[in-house]
């Protein structure tokens, strides 16, 4: 690949594989990284292009996909929002991004997707093939996400790699990460792993760490070729005590505090 585009890429996880994506690819092979979020990027580094843009606006999409020969398509409303806002934010830029795509004759995209879109699974193993259980209008979103994907791979040809991020964090912050972890580390390699393995044309993985008490199973993982560095358990002393009440949703199901009924996110 010539050149990556990363939307969202001012955003915590498009921080991290500006910094650490790059070194993962063979010197003679490494891509330019074309950078774009609504929010400021600050100057372009070395091997970089910075083009701000908005994902709600097509044209602007069709712009910076010129020439990209694959995305890791991160941006969008990282939390619960009114279902406007998800809708016109998430679902219909993500669709200005997959048809670039298409136009531009990019090969692959990386769609983060989400553990929101099983939320509602109870807190036992379960694997990328169980019914889709959103929590929010969010999850709703990125359920739309993996569709719209297999939509443009078996209409157009695209390869699309869904990743389903669970809790992106330097480091685990409560019990809950002890199973939903994913370190920026692993999540560079995981990312770099979808946008280069061969003989993939649809695929939904798991995007957490080694975690010895995962949720989710690591199907998949061996078709990438992503072998995790980080297990949670290495913070487990500092933050099993860290949770809410044993009884409460958020304490029984995947998605945490998103599965409250109450739950608004960003939407107050």
């Amino acid at each position: 690949m010539n050149r990556i585009l990363i939307t969202g890429a001012a955003g915590e996880i498009g921080r991290a594989l500006r910094a650490q994506l790059p070194a993962l690819f063979p010197d003679t092979e490494r891509p330019t990284l074309r950078l774009t979020d609504i929010a400021p990027l600050g100057e372009a580094g070395a091997g970089e292009e910075v083009m701000q843009a908005d994902l709600t606006d097509a044209a602007q999409m069709l712009e910076v996909l010129r020439g990209v020969d694959g995305v890791v398509h991160l941006g969008g409303i990282p939390n619960e929002h009114t279902y406007d806002m998800i809708r016109r934010v998430n679902m219909d830029g993500t669709q200005h991004v997959y048809e670039a795509a298409r136009q531009a004759g990019a090969r692959r995209v990386v769609f983060a997707s989400s553990i929101h879109t099983v939320g509602y699974h109870p807190r036992t193993p379960i694997t990328p093939d169980v019914p889709v259980r959103p929590d929010t209008f969010y999850g709703v979103s990125k359920v739309f996400g993996e569709a719209l994907g297999r939509m443009y791979v078996e209409k157009h040809g695209l390869e699309v790699v869904n990743v389903r991020i669970c809790s992106f964090q330097e480091r685990p912050r409560d019990r809950r990460h002890l199973s939903t972890w994913l370190s920026p580390r692993d999540a560079a390699q995981l990312v770099y792993r979808g946008l280069t393995a061969p003989g993939i044309t649809y695929l939904t993985v798991a995007g957490i760490s080694g975690n010895t008490r995962a949720w989710m199973t690591p199907d998949g993982w061996d078709a990438l070729g992503y072998v995790p560095q980080d297990d949670a358990e290495a913070y487990a002393s500092e933050v099993e005590p860290l949770h809410g009440p044993e009884d409460a949703i958020s304490e029984r199901t995947q998605g945490g505090v998103f599965t409250e009924p109450d739950y608004v996110g960003l939407a107050k």
